[in-house]
C-alpha cells in the first residue's frame, strides 16, 4: 500500500473526482466529511479495502487532530466555498475555511506533506493588462477569496506544502455544482434558452473538475521536487470573458439567446487573465478543454429535470 492520504470534504464536488483517483493509484484514503450534501456521492467507492469513510465535521478538534497524526499526505477540501455561501454564512465560513485549516497546520508535523488547494480568486484583478501570474499582488475582492489567501500565506511557511490556486471549475462530478459558471451557463442555456449576461467584458480563467484531481495527483507524484511552491492549475487557452464564453456555448446550442444588460452590475468582480506557465512546465497538462466540459455538461443536463444543485 502506498502512502496514507487524508482527504476533508471528500465527498464534494472535488473530492468526489479525486478519491476514486487515489483509490485507484491504490493510497490508503481517509475521507473525513460531515455530508452536508449526502454520501451518495462516494457510495461507488465504499467496495475500496484502502478506503476509511468518516462522518466528521473537521471543527471537532479532537478528533479531527487524531486522523491528522495518522496520515502522510493531508488535503484539506473541506470548506465553504465561493462567495455567495460564504457571504452568506460569514461565522461558518471563518471557523471551517480559516481557523480549523490554522488547527490542521499547527497539529501537522515538519514532515507531513500537505497538498491545499486555494484560489486564484485571489488575484481580483489583473495588472494594467489584467495579467497574473503566481508573483502578482493578490487583491481578493470577497471574503472566501480574502480567507484563501491569509491560508495560503501560512500554509507557504510550511517546507512541505504546495499551494494549488485553482481556476473556476467546471465539470460533471458525483457531487454535481450547477452554480459555477460554466456550469451555470450552460444549465440556464439547456432549460431556458436564454442568457442573461452583466459586465460581459469580465475575463476569468477555467479549468475541468478531472483536471483539478489530475493536477492534485501530479503533486503527489512529483512532491519532492515540487515542495514550497505556488502553482496557478488552468487552462491556458481558456482565459475568456463571459461574453466569448457564452458564445463558445451557442456553437453547441445554436437556438441559444445571448442578451447584454447594463442596468445592473455584476457582484462578482472578478476580472483577469492567468498564467499557467509554471505548472506547466512541470509536465502537467490538462486532458480536458472548455469544450468537452460545454458538451458534457449538455449530455448530463438532457437526462434531468431542471433541477439546481449548488452550494447556497
Amino acid at each position: 500500500m502506498k502512502e496514507k492520504v487524508l482527504v476533508t470534504g471528500g465527498a464534494g464536488y472535488i473530492g468526489s473526482i479525486l478519491v476514486e483517483s487515489l483509490l485507484r493509484g491504490k493510497y490508503d484514503v481517509t475521507v473525513v466529511d460531515n455530508f452536508t450534501y449526502s454520501n451518495l456521492s462516494l457510495s461507488h467507492l465504499f467496495h475500496y479495502k484502502n478506503l476509511k469513510v468518516i462522518n466528521l465535521d473537521i471543527r471537532d478538534r479532537d478528533l479531527y487532530k487524531k486522523y491528522i497524526k495518522k496520515s502522510d499526505i493531508i488535503i484539506p477540501l473541506a470548506a465553504l466555498v465561493g462567495a455567495p455561501l460564504c457571504d452568506a454564512q460569514p461565522k461558518n465560513a471563518s471557523e471551517i475555511n480559516v481557523n480549523s485549516n490554522m488547527f490542521m497546520l499547527d497539529n501537522l508535523s515538519k514532515n507531513q506533506k500537505l497538498i491545499m488547494p486555494t484560489s486564484n480568486s485571489a488575484y481580483g484583478v489583473g495588472d494594467e493588462n489584467n495579467f497574473c501570474d503566481e508573483n502578482s499582488e493578490l487583491t481578493p475582492l470577497s471574503k472566501y477569496a480574502k480567507d484563501k489567501v491569509k491560508i495560503e500565506e501560512n500554509v507557504m511557511k510550511r517546507k512541505n506544502s504546495i499551494s494549488l490556486r485553482l481556476a473556476t471549475v467546471f465539470g460533471v462530478a458525483p457531487r454535481m455544482r450547477t452554480d459555477l459558471l460554466v456550469n451555470d451557463f450552460v444549465f440556464k442555456s439547456y432549460f431556458d434558452g436564454y442568457l442573461v449576461l452583466f459586465e460581459p467584458h469580465f475575463k476569468r480563467n477555467y479549468i475541468h473538475v478531472r483536471d483539478v484531481s489530475k493536477a492534485i495527483i501530479h503533486m503527489i507524484n512529483n512532491f519532492n521536487k515540487l515542495k514550497s511552491n505556488i502553482f496557478n492549475v488552468g487552462l491556458s487557452n481558456a482565459n475568456i470573458s463571459k461574453f466569448e464564453l457564452a458564445n463558445r456555448i451557442k456553437k453547441f446550442m445554436p437556438e441559444l439567446v445571448i442578451k447584454i444588460e447594463s442596468f445592473k452590475k455584476d457582484k462578482d468582480k472578478r476580472n483577469y487573465i492567468v498564467s499557467n506557465k509554471k505548472i506547466e512546465n512541470t509536465g502537467f497538462k490538462p486532458s480536458y478543454q472548455l469544450n468537452d466540459g460545454i458538451k458534457e455538461l449538455i449530455k448530463y443536463y438532457s437526462t434531468q429535470k431542471k433541477y439546481p444543485q449548488g452550494n447556497v
